[in-house]
């Protein structure tokens, strides 16, 4: 009687696997081929008369680059072969598998044999069962590499074509940052979201108007105006994050302040912060910042350079402030002392019934090493209204005297200055090419290592460029004056908008004032802003004939020496 052969039936796991950037496919013909329903269908078709395997799951990981194997249904797939209902894969071919040529190897050399799973690659003809031969010893490894070569090639043409689309001033973000939306017919440009871009608004007139960053989370919030987050997803975008707590994400000082730092809201595109170390190595890391891609007035900006400006500085201030008060005080981190340059500091001192606001010095406050310098606070805000309302008068007056002139004294002191600091900066970039060739014959002789010249003559080199990118943009500024097309007497405007001026509040404080000097509590010094155009533009007009003539208070008088 003979034995009867009992034959050993697999239980198979079909795995396909397609990347979200199509980054394997190369023409229409190899998309449909490689599309998810085709790989399933030729395995499909491959196994129909394979009586001894039975297929038993299909994983599928759709949207997942083969150059790792950190993907959600591949590790389903090894649960179900280490718990031994799956003892065959079958694959369309080595590349869905996987793209890595060292941990592809990994798997089919070493961790399937050991685990006694039989692994079958249809289009390369590869079936473990039927053995080895050397020329699959051979040619499957050979083939992992050309695989991993590939998605080596890949990676290295879309990072070089990212890279362009971010230099040409494109925006290739998945989403639009809050205030902005992808253009219909560019999604590569950006436009302005006129609902969220009123929100943005709101939130800089806030701050400017004196508000910290969690009071206008907090009003936000009690409006009911959606969080940025919530609004993406009111609008149908399916953006996800990973600062969302609750169930429903609301505004926070760290939002608010994200947008107020946001130089988007100038028109000025900023991309390539982060970067991988290769295709291999998915966890981010932050690139220096010389290395982003910064296209200034990009797209149309939703605040004003001088609001931005001013709020940076405000973000740099301390102007911490109790849970109970909405808005910092006018002058809050504007005042100093004016001997030691500490910050003052706001008391309040409660005598009786009558409450004392006043300001003293930190340090002597701290450390007693410098004098109070106390100052009530209705009496310093009083002072420097005062003195506001002065610098107003004399910037109304040297507008009426700029009148009376040609801009061409004006032009000629620009230029004049421009032209120095061009003679200086094209010394600068002679110097380098100098260094550059000294340090090329410290080299030849040996009194330098080719490591240390290669490092200086970079150095060396970049200093180089910077200087002539400066010398270009100063040219450049020298013939936006020639053609009138300057706005550098814009500041002007700044101080006349408030003529009318009858208190001081933290918006005209932190727009008009750089900072308040206390030298005792009679005596207050208030460093405007734009001092150095104001002496210039004051240079122009002595250059011009006229007289500047400055009294007691502060106030300046224009007297022509002859007629204009």
């Amino acid at each position: 009687m003979k034995n009867k052969q009992f034959k050993k039936i697999y239980h198979a796991a079909i795995y396909v696997r397609l990347s979200k950037e199509d980054g394997d496919v190369a023409g229409a013909s190899k998309a449909e081929s490689n599309s998810i329903s085709n790989q399933k269908e030729l395995i499909r078709n491959f196994l129909k008369d394979k009586e001894d395997i039975v297929v038993v799951s299909e994983r599928v990981d759709d949207g997942y680059s083969g150059s790792s194997f950190e993907r959600p249904s591949f590790k389903l797939m090894m649960e179900d072969i280490k718990k031994g209902v799956v003892d065959c894969v079958v694959v369309k071919d080595l590349s869905r598998f996987g793209r890595e040529y060292i941990d592809s190897g990994r798997y089919i050399e070493r961790l399937f044999p050991a685990l006694g799973v039989r692994f079958i690659a249809v289009n390369d003809g590869y079936d473990s069962l039927e053995g080895k031969d050397q020329s699959d010893e051979i040619i499957i490894p050979f083939k992992n590499l050309i695989n991993d070569a590939y998605c080596r090639d890949i990676s290295v043409k879309i990072r070089s074509h990212l890279e362009v689309k971010r230099k040409n001033g494109e925006f290739i973000g998945s989403f639009a940052p809050y205030g902005y939306q992808k253009d219909e017919g560019c999604r590569n440009r950006l436009v302005i979201d006129p609902v969220a871009a009123g929100i943005v608004r709101d939130i800089f007139r806030m701050k400017l108007h004196g508000m910290s960053q969690d009071a206008i989370a907090g009003r936000l919030n009690e409006t009911g105006v959606l969080s940025p987050m919530e609004y993406k997803s009111a609008s149908g975008s399916n953006y996800r994050t990973g600062f969302k707590t609750g169930e429903r994400a609301l505004w926070s000082s760290v939002t608010v302040r994200r947008i107020l730092e946001n130089e988007c809201y100038i028109g000025n595109l900023v991309q390539g912060r982060q970067t991988t170390p290769n295709h291999k190595v998915k966890k981010p890391i932050v690139k220096p910042e010389k290395d982003w891609v910064r296209i200034e007035k990009n797209h149309e900006p939703v605040v004003s350079d001088r609001d931005f400006a001013i709020v940076q500085r405000l973000l740099g201030m301390d102007t911490r402030m109790s849970p109970e008060q909405a808005e910092v005080y006018p002058l809050a981190g504007m005042v100093v002392c004016a001997d030691c340059g500490a910050a003052m500091v706001r008391k309040n001192v409660c005598a009786g019934k009558r409450k004392y606001r006043y300001y003293v010095c930190s340090r002597n406050k701290a450390t007693k090493e410098c004098a109070s310098h106390r100052i009530a606070a209705e009496q310093l805000e009083e002072a420097v209204l005062q003195l506001l309302k002065v610098q107003i008068g004399n910037i109304l007056d040297l507008k009426r005297a700029m009148e009376k002139v040609s801009e061409i004294p004006f032009q000629e002191l620009d230029i004049r200055e421009l032209e120095k600091r061009i003679e200086q900066k094209e010394a600068e970039v002679l110097r380098c090419k100098e260094l550059r060739n000294m340090l090329y014959e410290d080299m030849k002789d040996g009194i330098v290592s080719k490591e240390d010249y290669m490092e200086l003559h970079e150095a060396y080199t970049q200093r180089r460029d910077m200087a002539e990118e400066a010398v270009g943009k100063m040219r450049q500024e020298i013939k936006d004056i020639l053609a009138s097309n300057t706005d550098k007497y814009r500041w002007l405007d700044y101080f006349a908008e408030h003529r009318n001026i009858d208190r001081l509040t933290r918006n005209v404080a932190v727009e008009l004032i750089d900072r308040v000097k206390v030298v005792d509590k009679d005596t207050v010094e208030v460093v405007f802003s734009f001092g150095d155009c104001y002496k210039e533009v004051l240079e122009g007009l002595k250059h011009a004939g006229c007289e500047v003539v400055c009294d007691s208070r502060g106030r300046v008088r224009f007297e022509w020496k002859e007629a204009v």
